[in-house]
This record gives C-alpha cells, sequence and structure tokens, in this order.
C-alpha cells in the first residue's frame, strides 16, 4: 500500500471516528454545525431523542430556522416543548415565541405570557423581556406599564442589552416609573455600549441633543453599520445631516 493510500485510509477512518465522537457529544456537534449543519442535524436529533435536553433544544432551534434541515415550524415548536418540560428555562421562553409568533402553534398571546413567566421565574432574562413587551403592549394579558417596567429592570440589570434600552425608554417616557432623564441616558448608553443596534441610535440622538457632536457621530456610525435595515436609514440620515453642516458647527 503506497504512503498517498494509507494517508487517505487513516483519513477515513479518522473522519468516522470523529463523527462517532460527535454523535455523543454536543460539543462536537455544535462545532460541526458551525462546518457543515447538514452533517451535523442527524447527531443532534439522536442526541434529541436520547433525552438529551441540550440537544433537544439546539434540534428544535435547528427545524425551526431551517438550518441543516427543512424548515418545519411545527416539529420545532414539539422539541422546544419537550425540553421545556425537563424544566429548561430558555426551552419554556421558546415554547413562548412559537406561541406569541405562530411558529408551529396557533397564535396565542395568553399562552405565550404563561410560558414566559415560567422562564422568567427562573431567570431566564430574554422571557423576562418578551414578557415585558406583552404587558407594554396588552398582549394576551392586560396592559400594565408598571409591570413591564419590573420586567425590563430585571432583564436589564441582568445584563440583556434590548431590555436596557427598553428600560431607558420608561425612564425617558415615564412608563411604568417616574420620568428621569439622567437613567434614561445612562441605560441607553449601557446598551449601546453592550452593542445594541437601537440602543446605540438612541444614545446617539441624546449625545445629539447635548451638543456632543463628535462622540453621537461615532455611535450613528456603529448604529448605522449594526445590520438593522431602519436602524441603519435613521442613522445615515442623520450622518448627512451632520455631514452637511458647516465644520465649525460640528467642532471639525
Amino acid at each position: 500500500m503506497g504512503a498517498n493510500t494509507t494517508r487517505k485510509v487513516k483519513a477515513f477512518f479518522f473522519e468516522k471516528k470523529k463523527q462517532k465522537t460527535f454523535a455523543h457529544s454536543l460539543a462536537g456537534i455544535r462545532e460541526l454545525i458551525s462546518t457543515d449543519p447538514a452533517l451535523a442535524a442527524p447527531h443532534v436529533e439522536n442526541l434529541a431523542r436520547r433525552g438529551n435536553t441540550d440537544a433537544q433544544l439546539c434540534w428544535a432551534r435547528m427545524l425551526l430556522d431551517g438550518t441543516g434541515v427543512s424548515p418545519d415550524p411545527a416539529a420545532a415548536s414539539r422539541w422546544f416543548m419537550t425540553a421545556a418540560r425537563s424544566g429548561d428555562a430558555d426551552a419554556m421562553n421558546m415554547v413562548g415565541r412559537c406561541h406569541e409568533n405562530g411558529w408551529g402553534v396557533p397564535a396565542n398571546p395568553a399562552e405565550a405570557a404563561h410560558w414566559y413567566r415560567r422562564a422568567a421565574d427562573r431567570g431566564e432574562t430574554w422571557a423576562l423581556y418578551n414578557l415585558g413587551h406583552l404587558y407594554l403592549n396588552g398582549l394576551g394579558v392586560e396592559k400594565d406599564l408598571d409591570a413591564a417596567f419590573t420586567c425590563y429592570n430585571a432583564a436589564a440589570t441582568a445584563g440583556h442589552p434590548r431590555a436596557m434600552n427598553l428600560l431607558a425608554i420608561c425612564h425617558e417616557h415615564g412608563w411604568g416609573t417616574p420620568p428621569n432623564p439622567a437613567l434614561a441616558a445612562e441605560w441607553y448608553r449601557r446598551s449601546a455600549e453592550a452593542g445594541y443596534v437601537r440602543g446605540q441610535f438612541n444614545h446617539a440622538t441624546l449625545l445629539l441633543a447635548t451638543g456632543a457632536l463628535t462622540e453621537a457621530t461615532t455611535w450613528l456610525r456603529r448604529a448605522a453599520s449594526g445590520g438593522n435595515a431602519a436602524v441603519t436609514h435613521r442613522a445615515q440620515m442623520l450622518l448627512d445631516q451632520l455631514a452637511a453642516m458647516p465644520a465649525a458647527q460640528t467642532g471639525s
């Protein structure tokens, strides 16, 4: 057997051994998902069917997003429910998302609120954020700005960047709490620094209002490059306006 053939045989058996390891290691599977999701899919499903909660949640997300498999929201919602029954807070939140958005099940915001509460009780920050939206808009629950503020505050304090932005809005407009411009500015800044594009845009607009044009421009550029089309459009409009201002006004 030539050296080249020997290398090919060794590579073949190494790949088979690696695939077998992946079939028993969720960490290995996640690595494989990033490079070949279709190859990873049967291993994820196998682990999910063997009762691995993390794999069940991973498999549900793959089915929901069509990652390595054909999208199947109905199957995704069932797997989220399976994982949720084991007490997984992330899965409970996703069951809520399915009910809120009608992913694989009829849209039912009241049922979504139920699952968000269960996940929030376990400290799941996404669930707190999502439940806050339901209270803010009166979807599936009675509209309650105080409850919305409480949810956003809990999620933001735990480090959720989007909740930080909503908490800032609450402080700015007096939703569920007395208006407090200083706290609004603080939470917009924290959301911006955490990388949330809407927080970056809102932080920039407050900086513009105070005349801090150079710093505002920096944050507008970050917001414009953040991948959110609506925010990009608004941020670019402000950047164009700043660019059209005389240099003396912008401090350039």
